[in-house]
């Protein structure tokens, strides 16, 4: 039997998927505490017994949207992994950066949530939690971050949610940044995307050239092995 999340998602037209929809925004904009399932209803344009008969109670519907979250960003990062394979790291940053942080700004409750759920302490009893989910090994793979996608290191996983943090900052903190800034929308986006790459992309390639450097230098020889040299030259 299809879960209610399986049926909105596979019906983005019913009652579900719409419940869903304004609840991401929601909980996105207000955090669990902040938000009631009254606030929900009202913004669906229904009662909240209607709401309660398709999703039941309100901690209910906030694992749907953590799920429902993780779900899209996954696919997200699925899609930018498939196109930046096998490029430079260079490349490889520079399309994933454009192409999360595009995809995050039009979807700004994502990382409202995540930080939300990061960040602030939840009473709630809700068992599910943002994770970076395993499709972030192909990531980290993808970046050179990690030999193998299955096992990355508990280092390569942090590089990737430090990046993936730098953007859910700049984009839940978008209207006091800009409001300080003084930008419109798309140069705050673009100053964005600018500032990200300046800031993480020399770090990444300076580390991959020493990396290469070190893998083709010859191997040193150890104090014994000079000794034995030096002894046998005289």
């Amino acid at each position: 039997m299809r879960s209610p999340l399986e049926k909105a998602r596979k019906n983005p037209e019913s009652m579900k998927a719409r419940i869903l929809t304004a609840a991401r925004h929601i909980f996105g904009e207000y955090g669990f505490h902040g938000t009631t399932t009254r606030m929900i209803a009202k913004e669906v344009g229904i009662d909240i017994s209607t709401l309660h008969y398709h999703w039941g109670d309100k901690n209910d519907l906030y694992e749907a949207v953590v799920m429902d979250v993780n779900n899209d960003l996954g696919k997200e990062l699925l899609k930018v992994e498939k196109i930046v394979h096998g490029s430079s790291l260079e490349e490889r940053m520079n399309i994933s950066l454009d192409m999360m942080t595009d995809y995050l700004f039009d979807h700004p409750e994502i990382s409202n949530l995540v930080l939300l759920r990061y960040f602030s302490k939840t009473r709630n009893e809700v068992d599910i939690d943002f994770k970076v989910p395993e499709f972030s090994g192909d990531i980290a793979y993808a970046m050179g971050l990690a030999k193998d996608a299955k096992n990355p290191s508990p280092r390569a996983m942090m590089e990737v949610m430090s990046i993936m943090n730098g953007m859910h900052n700049f984009i839940s903190g978008e209207n006091y940044f800009r409001l300080m800034l003084k930008l419109d929308r798309k140069c705050y986006i673009d100053l964005v995307k600018e500032t990200l790459k300046f800031i993480l992309i020399p770090a990444f390639v300076l580390r991959e050239g020493k990396t290469k450097k070190e893998v083709s230098r010859p191997p040193s020889k150890t104090a014994k092995e000079k000794k034995k040299s030096q002894s046998k030259q005289s």
